[in-house]
């Protein structure tokens, strides 16, 4: 991403400049806890609690080898440190503040005139150490969008969004996401064995965004890439966000000539007034965001689903909810670990840690959630309770997160209700993740069950879609269906007796067309 010619990032960048944590001579006046430095024993003074400044060198790193290998362990590290608030570096040792602590995270959150959300107060920037292809700038770079303003101009772009979202049958959504649930589970049904996330996890969210923001299905896939690339924050990230953009260009030009009934049409009608790059940053925000949030939260509730037994139990017997499940979720997994971030407007205090204007700092999700002044045990069960950090708070709270919640509960119980025997295919210490600065991805997760056949009709009622045999399982045990007889694999069970109801569904099936009278 190139940032406006009149951005404060937009000018020569020296890399890396002498101040910043690649030194150890000096440091520059924005960087966490320079203050100390340069009068540790005022900073003893006054905040006889805090810790210790560490050496330029020694800043944890957020892209570094130990975090990819294991955030709550570097997490947890930090904590023990530092306390709520630790300095960290990022990709080209830029300094910043990771919040650990659930208090610190919401007050930085609900306190935009202190901590504001547009990045154009960021000091590395204004005083030109970011680099112009830092793989930073796709995610923090300044764009005209609600997740980059504040105040008035924060509400005008916000209210146009999420009455755009609002426009949505929530009835509507689940059918689309139960459609391309079907067809997804169609591609490795008769197989007996599918990976997943790969599979699904990873398709599923995409093909129901790309559906709500009027794009063609085909593009899902490149777009999955693409995003996902993205936000990593990789060498090619910004050749990534390049190809999101303009592939979101291309779609509000179409809108723009044919309207519809999707997000991308209703943001550009809408009477805020947004322009024509307001709306592409908008629908690449939900694109990004929504993608990688739900497709995580899917991975990580269908992971829990398949290892833990209990809640295997508690579902099947009714105790727990799926949503219940969910929510537990989101409290020991968030989609998204890290959310940057968030610039202090003036010099403040928090935690005992002297913060400097225009230093960024970063909400911490993940280790704000497991924080042990608010979860002494990290074992009891969360089931139901929303108030974790998983989609972050205050006036910047992610707008799209029911739609989020309504594709994993949805496509999670479609995929259940087809496949009910899946289970995990190989040993659960053999499930490997992957971590990059902001999230961490469960890599695979193998399971198997009876082959089935691979197409599945559907009947669409007031409740949604459901299968023709819909009652013929419950009043069964939930029977799986049966194998064709072409599918290689366990030996198919003799047809279960079909109840005396039966009779009662079939006229209610779709059939062939009556003639005209």
């Amino acid at each position: 991403m190139t940032p406006p010619s009149d951005h404060p990032g937009a000018g020569p960048a020296a890399v890396p400049p002498p101040g910043c944590p690649a030194h150890t001579a000096t440091r520059p006046a924005t960087h966490p806890d320079a203050h100390a430095d340069a009068h540790p024993e005022a900073h003893t003074a006054t905040h006889p609690e805090a810790h210790t400044a560490p050496r330029p060198d020694a800043l944890a790193d957020l892209f570094g080898p130990e975090h990819e290998a294991d955030p709550t362990g570097f997490y947890e590290r930090l904590r023990a440190e530092h306390g709520p608030v630790a300095p960290v570096r990022l990709a080209g040792d830029l300094p910043a503040w990771l919040l650990l602590g659930y208090r610190e995270n919401l007050e930085v959150a609900r306190t935009p005139s202190r901590f504001s959300r547009d990045s154009r107060h960021w000091g590395d920037w204004r005083e030109g150490r970011v680099a112009p292809d830092s793989p930073l700038l796709p995610v923090v770079g300044w764009q005209p969008m609600c997740t980059f303003a504040d105040g008035e101009e924060h509400e005008r772009l916000r209210t146009a969004l999420t009455q755009s979202m609002n426009r949505f049958d929530r009835r509507g959504i689940r059918r689309h996401v139960t459609r391309f649930t079907h067809q997804l589970v169609g591609e490795f049904a008769a197989d007996g064995h599918a990976d997943l996330v790969t599979g699904f996890a990873q398709r599923l969210p995409m093909l129901v965004l790309t559906h709500l923001l009027g794009m063609p299905d085909e593009d899902g896939p490149r777009l999955v890439e693409a995003s996902r690339d993205l936000i990593k924050g990789t060498e090619t990230a910004i050749s990534s966000n390049e190809y999101v953009t303009r592939t979101l260009e291309n779609l509000v030009a179409r809108k723009r000539a044919q309207p519809g009934e999707d997000l991308a049409s209703w943001l550009l009608s809408h009477p805020s007034g947004l322009t024509g790059e307001e709306v592409v940053q908008h629908l690449r925000l939900v694109l990004l965001t929504g993608n990688e949030t739900t497709t995580n939260l899917m991975a990580n509730t269908l992971r829990m689903v398949l290892t833990d037994p209990r809640s295997r139990a508690s579902l099947a017997g009714g105790h727990m909810t799926l949503p219940d499940a969910i929510e537990h979720v989101l409290w020991d997994e968030p989609p998204l670990a890290v959310i940057p971030g968030r610039w202090a407007t003036g010099d403040t205090e928090l935690a005992g840690r002297r913060i400097r204007a225009g230093d960024m700092l970063l909400l911490g999700l993940a280790a704000g959630n497991v924080d042990p002044a608010i979860r002494p045990d990290i074992s009891a069960p969360m089931y139901g309770n929303r108030s974790h950090l998983a989609f972050s708070g205050g006036p910047h709270e992610c707008p799209g997160q029911d739609i989020g919640r309504a594709i994993t509960d949805t496509g999670i119980d479609a995929l259940l209700l087809r496949l009910p025997d899946l289970r995990l295919a190989v040993p659960e210490s053999e499930l490997r993740w992957t971590a990059s600065w902001v999230s961490r991805h469960l890599v695979s997760l193998p399971a198997e069950f009876t082959p089935r056949r691979g197409d599945w009709d559907t009947l669409e009622t007031e409740r949604g879609l459901l299968a023709p045999d819909f009652l013929d399982r419950i009043a069964s045990s939930q029977d799986p269906l049966e194998p064709r007889a072409e599918v290689t694999g366990p030996e198919p069970r003799p047809a279960a007796r079909r109840p005396w109801w039966r009779s009662l569904w079939r006229p209610l099936r779709p059939g062939p067309p009556r003639p005209p009278r």
